[in-house]
């Protein structure tokens, strides 16, 4: 596995603030479920080992839909969904590299995700791997 670096990121107003571990090379998703699609939302699934909140648990809120499985948290102040816990990684997190501080990211490679046809293609995500 690449060597990991520390990523930062934020909601839009600040009051959610996280580190992630990942590798400054990053693989990201694309998916076109319809909230993914709505939202612009980039992919970077890691372990929860690998995730850190750091401010902002009570300004989280959560929104659920269809199999109420993935776990939508907004911040109740902008309403940016920088990270969730979702329906292919429950004991993960996905964090949207568009609210990733850019300094640590050297790359990244975007792959196409169809999850409008999410059980037809959950097969196709790769598993989490512990760092």
């Amino acid at each position: 596995m690449a060597q990991l670096v520390t990523h930062t990121g934020s909601c839009h107003c600040g009051a959610v603030r996280y580190e992630v571990d990942a590798p400054a090379d990053l693989e990201v998703s694309e998916c076109n479920c319809s909230i993914c699609s709505r939202t612009g939302y980039l992919h970077l699934i890691v372990p929860r080992s690998r995730f850190r909140l750091l401010t902002g648990e009570d300004n989280l809120s959560t929104y659920t839909f269809d199999t109420h499985e993935a776990k939508h948290l907004f911040c109740r102040t902008c309403g940016i969904k920088s990270f969730y816990i979702p329906r292919s990684h429950p004991d993960g997190y996905s964090v949207n590299v568009r609210c990733l501080d850019d300094s640590t990211i050297r790359s990244m490679e975007v792959e196409f995700f169809d999850g409008r046809n999410w059980e037809q293609n959950i097969d196709k995500l790769k598993p989490l791997d512990e760092a």
